[in-house]
């Protein structure tokens, strides 16, 4: 775990959810671009990544963001929920550390902190959808999380080809 005293991991208030739309803006192409088609990342993008469509998420949806600071710059964000079908179940909707920080510890740091504080929610376990191609999915894997199945869903004209991985907590 980190011990850099600068690193700040904090629930997003509405003035930080530019910042989130930051760091997406920086990290969404460059993740997806070798496993997603233009239009589909685009359309993606469009989707879920306006500051309209993230506070539908905060208020509607129930998701909480948290934001990782490093010396005061925004340097990766997460959300998650509780799922409503399943008790003690959480979901990570998304995870993303900016591209000029990655490979610092900074994901794992992140991960870390969602994992305690949705344990201090009642959570017994943790999942999230990763993307069968994307590099992530060893990332996840050294962190203790597990591929349950897979899963294919319909976004628009589009396919989300999952991995759901989960993690138990207890």
């Amino acid at each position: 775990m980190l011990t850099d005293t600068s690193v700040l991991i904090k629930e997003v208030t509405q003035s930080e959810i530019s910042d989130v739309l930051s760091i997406a803006k920086a990290t969404w192409e460059p993740t997806y671009r070798e496993i997603l088609s233009k239009a589909q990342i685009d359309y993606m993008y469009e989707e879920i990544y306006t500051a309209t469509a993230v506070e539908k998420q905060i208020q509607d949806q129930g998701h909480i963001f948290l934001i990782l600071y490093v010396a005061d710059t925004a340097v990766g964000y997460a959300s998650y929920s509780l799922r409503e079908d399943k008790e003690s179940v959480y979901k990570v909707h998304k995870l993303h550390i900016h591209p000029d920080f990655q490979g610092q510890k900074y994901g794992r740091a992140l991960v870390g902190h969602l994992e305690k504080e949705v344990k201090n929610r009642g959570a017994r376990m943790l999942e999230m959808n990763v993307n069968r191609y994307n590099p992530a999915v060893r990332f996840y894997e050294r962190c203790g999380y597990q591929q349950a199945r897979e899963e294919n869903t319909p976004i628009g004209d589009f396919w989300m080809n999952d991995f759901v991985m989960y993690k138990e907590l207890c």
